[in-house]
């Protein structure tokens, strides 16, 4: 049974917005240090997007800074990632991320394109 699931991805017009979200097993859910998301573009490395330690604590690559937003419902066992103003060049499949000391759980991605 997978660990974590992402959904919410699709396909949008420039300037549009869309709301990820990750379902993380309950168990995963307590230990999480952090929790996070990442991206990968075709033909590019995965590249940090968003991280959310403890309840408030959040951290944003530049390139999303003041248009994504990361939270997480303690009471649902879930992370989400709110994009707003989204541009061609946020196409990318986007993972969810768990981190237990030094170890990491992804999830197996949900796909976000951006037409211009």
């Amino acid at each position: 049974q997978a660990q974590l699931v992402e959904s919410g991805g699709g396909l949008v017009q420039a300037g549009e917005s869309l709301r990820l979200s990750c379902t993380v097993s309950g168990r995963l859910f307590i230990a999480a240090a952090s929790m996070g998301w990442y991206r990968q573009a075709p033909g590019k490395e995965r590249e940090f997007v968003a991280r959310i330690i403890g309840d408030r604590r959040a951290f944003y690559a530049d390139a999303v800074k003041g248009r994504f937003t990361i939270s997480r419902d303690n009471a649902k066992n879930m992370v989400y990632l709110q994009m707003n103003s989204l541009q061609p060049e946020d196409t990318a499949l986007y993972f969810c991320n768990v981190r237990v000391g030094p170890n990491d759980a992804w999830g197996q991605g949900t796909q976000v394109t951006v037409s211009s």
